[in-house]
């Protein structure tokens, strides 16, 4: 998905304007957010583990969690920056 489509579908998704967010190389353990987050991956890459299973995302991808869910966050060689939008 390009950047102007995901501003446009957090938009329409009721999300406010997004944050650019960028991480070095490495793990946050198991966490959860108190609210809800859509993030389209901009550069690098990030692993994301909910419930024993990972998901690897990269540029042009898109990823979804619900507000308390429990997940590791595993950041690329390169780290990530992504857009992500957060609400409730």
């Amino acid at each position: 998905m390009d950047r102007d489509a995901f501003i446009r579908t957090l938009a329409e998704e009721g999300f406010p304007e997004p944050v650019l967010v960028t991480r070095e190389a490495g793990v946050m353990t198991e966490h959860s957010h108190p609210f809800e987050a859509k993030a389209l991956i901009v550069a690098g890459e990030i692993a994301i583990s909910v419930a024993g299973e990972e998901r690897l995302y990269r540029a042009g991808d898109v990823f979804h969690l619900g507000a308390h869910v429990p997940h590791v966050e595993r950041y690329g060689p390169q780290g990530v920056q992504y857009l992500a939008g957060r609400k409730g």
